[in-house]
C-alpha cells in the first residue's frame, strides 16, 4: 500500500489550521505531519520533516509568507507548495508562482477545491482559479506584461508587505521589528511606494493603505 503523502500546514489563525487539518486529513492518502503559525517556526520543522507538500498563507506575523516560500524551495526545491490566502489573488497569484509555489487558492473556496488542488500540484501539476490561470496564460501566449489596472501591481513583495503594514496602523517602528528590518529600510520602502503610487506626503500613503486595507478585509 502506498504511503500518505505528508502535508505541512502554516497559518496564523487557530481555527483556520483546525479547519485545515480536519479536511486534510478526513482524505485517503494524506496527513498532516505538522503545522505551525509562522514562517520561522516552520521553516526548520519543514527542512526536518520532509513533507511531500505545505500549504502557506500568505499574511504572517514576521517572516510573510511569499519569503517562506523562497527560502524553503532555496533549500527543498523539490517540495510542492499551495499559498492559501484571503488576499486578492489578483495582486498576489503571480508573486506566488513567481516566487516558486504552485498554486494560488482564496481562503474563501470550498474545502473540496483544497483538496483538489493539493492533489494537482503533487501530481506535477499548478492550481490556479480558471481567471487567473487563464490571465497569465494570456500574459505568456503575448510574451508581454499588459498594463495593469492596479498600480500596487508595480510594489515589490517587500513594499506591498509594508504598504499594508502601514494601512493596519502599524509605525514605522513597528513594521521593522515586525518585518525584522531596520526603520530605515522602511523608510526607505516607503519613499519608493510613494514615488511609485504618486503620492506626495506621508498621509496620503497612509490614506491609500487604510482604504486598501479595508476593502481587501471585506
Amino acid at each position: 500500500m502506498a504511503a500518505n503523502k505528508k502535508i505541512y500546514i502554516v497559518d496564523d489563525h487557530p481555527l483556520m489550521r483546525k479547519g485545515l487539518v480536519m479536511t486534510i486529513e478526513k482524505e485517503i492518502g494524506f496527513e498532516v505531519c505538522g503545522q505551525a503559525e509562522s514562517a520561522e517556526a516552520a521553516l526548520n520543522e519543514i527542512l526536518e520533516l520532509k513533507p511531500d507538500a505545505a500549504v502557506i498563507d500568505i499574511s504572517l506575523p514576521g517572516m510573510n509568507g511569499i519569503e517562506l516560500v523562497k527560502n524553503l524551495l532555496h533549500q527543498m526545491p523539490e517540495l510542492k507548495i499551495l499559498i492559501v490566502s484571503r488576499h486578492d489573488e489578483e495582486l498576489y497569484a503571480e508573486r506566488a508562482l513567481r516566487a516558486g509555489a504552485k498554486g494560488y487558492l482564496m481562503k474563501l473556496e470550498a474545502v473540496e477545491v483544497l483538496v483538489s488542488a493539493i492533489r494537482q500540484i503533487l501530481n506535477g501539476g499548478i492550481y490556479l482559479s480558471d481567471k487567473i490561470g487563464n490571465k497569465l496564460l494570456m500574459k505568456l501566449a503575448t510574451g508581454n506584461q499588459p498594463k495593469s489596472d492596479n498600480p500596487l501591481d508595480l510594489l515589490s513583495d517587500r513594499e506591498l508587505e509594508v504598504f499594508e503594514l502601514t494601512g493596519k496602523g502599524l509605525s514605522t517602528k513597528e513594521i521593522g521589528k515586525k518585518l525584522h528590518i531596520s526603520v530605515k529600510t522602511v523608510e526607505s520602502h516607503r519613499a519608493n511606494i510613494k514615488d511609485k503610487l504618486h503620492l506626495d506626503t506621508a498621509n496620503e500613503l497612509m490614506r491609500h493603505a487604510v482604504r486598501w486595507v479595508e476593502v481587501s478585509d471585506q
